[in-house]
């Protein structure tokens, strides 16, 4: 009796164990719930209508809990069961008017409450397309790859808050052969107000929204233009408005050695390989640390003072590996220990990181659309998606196995749950059952 009695004890707690696991897991998604309800009525208040804050936070739901391909038709598979949930999402990206710019600055907003942020990064994310009739396309020499792409290629700022850099503005960069196409331009819905502009031009327009939206006039602008030939254009435009700076330069750019009297021209790599080495450790994200070598010059800009007066002080400097040559930077944070830029300099791999993330599991690759305002409209949604995601820890999202076999952005235990419907389930339900009992009409 004893022996049965403590079965059936075993057997209790089981199930009030069970139970209990099951009602943490729907206060969870209860919880999550909520909070994306108060994040979306807060990142897309700018928007005019009733029925576009709708679907707006049902795109960035479907974001979120979709796997895989972030595709209309899936996002709306996962959140609803109604059928014309499809041609209403993909109004709302692609036709519904509403402003890019009114919902980042919302974002950027959100995203500095959540602590300091000391440096502004700008990254490159490539985005592969078949064919040439999406806005932007063309032919473009990926650096990162080595490859030559058929793509757009979008311009991100990102905000370095602690070891997260979450993306708040994009500039789509559209080559002479779109902007002087009024075909190509009529087809896309291009604004006037769009004409060319090369990637240093871009980088600096970015600059300056972010400067418009937060109070951190101080932040250092962190970018790779190590490509771009008339570099000079953005180092100075970043002095004359008084932002510090860590730029990856042309290896070939004139530079004059500081402290000689009338010093010669010479190119920022061949100054750099005459410098003797010197050590540093490196601070990395979560606390880590990494002992590097460096080579380092103080150095002024060649042509700078047209005959007046020499040009401010910057330090150019390159880490040493002998496998081969790495990035040529330039900063105006001259009279920084070389361990401080070089921590700065570390965080364009966090930029990369979270491109990369946006690409493989939140949709920044999946947009069907060919207009210029659904591209921008779109870039929004995904922004905003991972924002939440890395800052509120909001795991309902997917992401897709990468081929180490490690999922990232989400614990193992929490991927399992996942894949049997827990949580998700229950927010997905949730947000189905309501896009289902409401008119989808004018979007």
């Amino acid at each position: 009796m004893l022996s049965n009695a403590g079965g059936v004890i075993s057997g209790m707690d089981a199930v009030q164990s069970d139970d209990s696991s099951t009602s943490s897991r729907s206060a969870y998604a209860n919880d999550s719930e909520l909070a994306l309800d108060r994040y979306s009525g807060t990142i897309f208040k700018s928007l005019r209508r009733i029925d576009q804050r709708k679907w707006a936070h049902a795109y960035l739901k479907g974001l979120l809990v979709t796997p895989g391909k972030k595709s209309v038709r899936r996002l709306a598979a996962a959140i609803s069961r109604d059928p014309s949930v499809v041609p209403s999402l993909r109004q709302f990206v692609s036709l519904s008017p509403w402003d890019f710019d009114e919902v980042m600055t919302e974002l950027t907003r959100w995203v500095a409450r959540h602590g300091p942020t000391p440096v502004w990064s700008i990254g490159r994310a490539v985005l592969p397309k078949r064919g040439d009739r999406s806005v932007g396309v063309h032919r473009y020499f990926d650096p990162a790859s080595g490859r030559t792409l058929n793509c757009q290629l979008g311009l991100g700022a990102f905000l370095c808050v602690g070891d997260t850099q979450v993306p708040v503005d994009w500039c789509l960069h559209l080559p002479e052969s779109w902007t002087g196409s009024s075909e190509r331009r009529a087809e896309t819905r291009i604004p006037h107000s769009e004409q060319y502009q090369p990637l240093w031009a871009q980088a600096l327009r970015l600059v300056e929204r972010l400067s418009a939206r937060t109070d951190s006039a101080s932040s250092v602008v962190l970018v790779d233009m190590s490509d771009e030939p008339d570099v000079r254009w953005l180092l100075h435009g970043l002095a004359k408005r008084r932002h510090d700076f860590v730029v990856a330069v042309p290896p070939h750019l004139a530079v004059l050695p500081a402290g000689e009297k009338t010093p010669a021209p010479v190119g920022a790599r061949t100054l750099l390989q005459a410098q003797s080495q010197e050590t540093a450790v490196i601070g990395l994200p979560h606390g880590h640390q990494r002992s590097t070598l460096f080579q380092t010059s103080l150095v002024r800009l060649s042509g700078n003072s047209l005959g007046h007066s020499p040009g401010p002080v910057f330090r150019l400097y390159t880490e040493v590996s002998p496998d081969r040559p790495r990035p040529v930077w330039l900063t105006s944070l001259a009279h920084q220990a070389i361990a401080e830029v070089g921590s700065i300099t570390a965080l364009q791999h966090g930029t990369a990181y979270a491109i990369g993330s946006m690409q493989r599991d939140f949709g920044l690759l999946d947009f069907e659309g060919r207009s210029f305002p659904g591209w921008y409209h779109h870039m929004a949604l995904v922004s905003a998606a991972y924002a939440f995601q890395r800052l509120h820890g909001f795991n309902s999202v997917v992401p897709s196995r990468r081929q180490d076999g490690h999922r990232h952005g989400v614990p193992p235990r929490r991927h399992e749950e996942i894949s049997r419907g827990r949580p998700a389930d229950r927010t997905e339900n949730a947000v189905g059952r309501s896009l289902s009992s409401e008119n989808r009409t004018g979007n």
